[in-house]
Order: structure tokens, then C-alpha cells, then sequence
């Protein structure tokens, strides 16, 4: 099995270095597969699983009745532990393969109840021919209309029913082309995005944002944002709340509509307690900080300084964050190497220039860190690093650099945020050696 779902065979050759890899999706290891070609390439092909000739004791039917149409799964048809075996098993070769690096300690798994734990999903609507709501199909960008997803809360389900009930009465204009759902800790609030195409009028979009907010008791409210594809979104109008109160232990965090919150209910509090507990000391950095999720609990560091690109992500940080605190609305890159405008929060002044750091956390985005930012990182000498990375590959690019630097691996950690599907979320803890 490799990162991105597949399983991998070999097209049979006269010379074993040359032959062909085969990408075959919903099988698993060892399985004995009649296959059809799908695409072929110069060094690889793809197949589509005609029938299964020898199950693998791991095979189990699918709970859900759109799996392997939908774009969204692609472990329904293994069990849960084998599910966690094989991303454990990739996030190992990609840490030996990439990184050459051989670990001391067995990857510590943190498993999540498997179904119903998305507290954020994004369906796609469409009003022509007639209505339908749903996920882009398996390598496609056609929908795929479902009503109901057994990866998302009850909540959102209900949320799900409400947006079809909207639809197949005619009450939604037909310039809203997707729809957000984002839920509280408890379940019990929804918050909506409606992404609406740039030529919806204000006052359509309003009257879209009011019946969503009338069709379900316990939608807070609803944002309406234009895309034009060429900057930002532009928020349009809100009915109701434009954010909810997310809580995580005793810490509330706001979520305002555009910004990002890691999607697993039953994981977060977990993951914040990977990377924070036992932290301490003078300065601490938060990179790609997004509302404050581990800067809220690194309070036991005199200095506290959290970076986040997005302007909405910087303004929830900004509250969310302990009262001694620094934010800064910038990229990492042009934070750590001087090369943008950073701008400071509300929060006051940088104390430092930068000193030292006790400790760094860095959660980029699925692209990684790059080379100029672990660079910049190796250079500031940290005693302690934390990586939370949701894709092994640019994670273990970016261990190449820091590793020739001087830094060690102590923990490493695979977190499971998305059960059912290829993704996975790591941490790794780092320490100079």
C-alpha cells in the first residue's frame, strides 16, 4: 500500500529494473487481483480491480453506499486496525526512503473513534439540470450527490438534509456553489459557508444566507463569500453569528467562518496535549499558527510569539491567545528570514529579533516547510522543534535539512485525524543533539 490510497504491483518484465509499477485502488497487500488497465504511462500505469481472486483477512464490506464512487474514502473496505498498520507502514518507508532515517522508537499510534468525527465538511451544489449536493467523484470534477456522509457528525448530517430540503423546494439561488459545514466540540452548532460565483448579486446572496439560517435550530449563523478565483474570498453578507466558540479542555477558542480548524472532534484536544504538554521556558514560536490551537496552550512560556498568513485566521488568534502573547500576520518564510512586512497583532511589539528559541512548533500546509524556511529554522538553533505535518513526503524532504543541522528525532507520532481515508496527520518531536 503507498500514500495516496493505491496499492502497488509490477506489470511482469524480462529486465526486473524496468518493469512497470501498477496503481490499483480499493485492494489491500497480498490480495491476488484480476485487473483491467486504466492509463498508461512511460513509467507507470493504472488499473481499475475487476474481482478479487484472493481476499485478505483485513477486507470488510463498506459502511457507506457512495465508497469508491466518492472521492472522499479510500480504506473503507479494510478493517480499522489494518487501516492504522498501513499508515503506520507508510509513514515508516517514507521516513527511510526519503529521509534515510531509521527510527529508535515505535511510531506511537493515536486511533480515532472511525466514524461520524469530521466536525467540518464541504459539499458541492449544483442547481442545473436539477438540484444535487454532493463530493467530486473519484478523480473527477463531476459531483456526486449524496445525502447523507458516515464520516460527519450527526449534526452535519442533519445540516446535509436541510441543504437538499432547500434545494428540491427552489429556495436556494443558483449562483451558491458550495456549502461548508463547520461544527462546535459538542455538536450541537453549526456555523455555514456559502461560496457563491462572482456575479451573485448581494441581496440573492442574503435571501440564500436566511433560508439556511431558518432551516435548521441550531445553525448560528451563515457567510456568504464571493470567489473570483483571483484573490481572497469576499465575504458578502452574514446572517446570524459569523463564528462559533470552539472548546478543547478548558480552552475556548474562536472559529470565525473562513478560517482553519483542524476537522477531527474526537482528536484535538489529544493532539494539542502531544505538542504542548511539559513545554516550558523563555520563547517560544508558533509558525502557520492558524487561531492559536497550540499557542492558546503553551502558557507556561514567558514569551509566546504566533505567525499565521490569513488575515481572518490572525484576527482569532489574536483572541484567542494568552494575554502576554505576540502575533504576527505574516508568512513563516518572511517572518524568520525579514523579508516581508510582518505585521503585529494587537498584542504589542516583538520582545526579540530573534533570540533564541527555547521551542519551536511548525504546522504547514500540505506543501511543507520548503528549503528556505528549514533554513531559516536551522539556523536559529531551537533546542526543541515539534513538526505536525499532514503529508509524509514534504515531511520527510524537510527532516533532510534539519537532520544534517543537528537535530535528532525523539517521538514520532501518527495521529489518526482521517479515518477511512489515505491522509494522515504526524508529529514528530525534535531535539539538537
Amino acid at each position: 500500500m503507498v500514500y495516496g490510497g493505491d496499492g502497488l504491483a509490477r506489470l511482469p518484465s524480462a529486465d526486473p529494473g524496468r518493469s512497470q509499477a501498477v496503481f490499483v485502488p480499493f485492494v489491500l497487500s497480498g490480495e491476488k487481483i484480476e485487473a483491467s488497465l486504466t492509463e498508461q504511462k512511460s513509467s507507470f500505469v493504472r488499473a481499475r480491480a475487476n474481482s478479487v481472486l484472493e481476499k485478505s483477512p483485513h477486507r470488510v464490506e463498506p459502511s457507506c453506499p457512495y465508497f469508491a464512487r466518492c472521492g472522499g474514502c479510500d480504506y473503507q473496505h479494510a478493517s480499522y486496525p489494518h487501516q492504522l498498520e498501513i499508515k503506520r507502514d507508510i509513514l515508516r518507508e517514507n521516513l527511510q526512503r526519503i529521509a534515510r532515517l531509521e527510527l529508535s522508537r515505535d511510531i506511537q499510534l493515536h486511533p480515532s473513534p472511525p466514524w461520524n468525527y469530521r466536525n467540518r465538511s464541504r459539499l458541492q451544489v449544483r442547481a442545473l439540470p436539477e438540484f444535487s449536493a454532493g463530493y467530486f467523484k473519484r478523480g473527477s470534477r463531476e459531483v456526486l450527490a449524496i445525502e447523507q456522509c458516515p464520516i460527519s457528525s450527526p449534526l452535519i448530517n442533519r445540516g446535509i438534509a436541510a441543504l437538499w430540503d432547500l434545494g428540491r423546494t427552489g429556495k436556494l439561488p443558483a449562483g451558491i456553489e458550495e456549502v461548508e459545514f463547520f461544527a462546535n466540540a459538542e455538536d450541537t452548532r453549526l456555523l455555514l459557508e456559502l461560496s457563491c460565483v462572482p456575479n451573485l448579486h448581494r441581496k440573492q446572496a442574503r435571501a440564500g444566507a436566511e433560508e439556511f439560517a431558518a432551516s435548521l435550530p441550531e445553525i448560528a449563523g451563515v457567510t456568504a463569500f464571493r470567489h473570483s478565483g483571483k484573490s481572497a474570498p469576499e465575504p458578502l453578507v452574514t446572517v446570524g453569528d459569523s463564528s462559533l466558540n470552539y472548546q478543547i479542555g478548558n480552552a475556548f477558542y474562536r472559529v470565525s467562518a473562513g478560517s482553519f480548524f483542524q476537522t477531527n472532534r474526537f482528536l484535538v484536544e489529544e493532539l494539542v496535549q502531544i505538542v504542548a504538554d511539559g513545554r516550558s521556558g523563555d520563547l517560544v514560536l508558533d509558525l502557520y499558527a492558524g487561531v492559536g490551537l497550540f499557542s492558546t496552550a503553551l502558557t507556561n512560556f514567558r514569551h509566546i510569539i504566533s505567525v499565521e498568513s490569513s488575515q481572518t485566521s490572525t484576527a482569532d488568534l489574536t483572541k484567542n491567545v494568552p494575554a502576554h502573547a505576540k502575533t504576527v500576520c505574516d508568512c513563516a518564510e518572511h517572518f524568520l528570514t525579514g523579508s516581508g512586512g510582518a505585521q503585529v497583532g494587537k498584542r504589542g511589539a516583538l520582545p526579540h529579533r530573534l533570540a533564541t528559541p527555547d521551542f519551536i512548533v511548525v504546522d504547514p500546509p500540505r506543501s511543507g516547510l520548503g528549503a528556505r524556511v528549514t533554513g531559516a529554522l536551522a539556523a536559529l538553533q531551537a533546542g526543541k522543534i515539534t513538526y505536525v505535518s499532514c503529508d509524509p513526503a514534504t515531511l520527510a524532504r524537510d527532516l533532510v535539512p534539519l537532520l544534517a543541522a543537528g537535530y535528532r528525532v525523539g517521538e514520532v507520532h501518527l495521529v489518526d485525524l482521517f479515518p477511512q481515508t489515505f491522509h494522515l496527520e504526524t508529529i514528530v518531536h525534535l531535539h539538537r543533539s
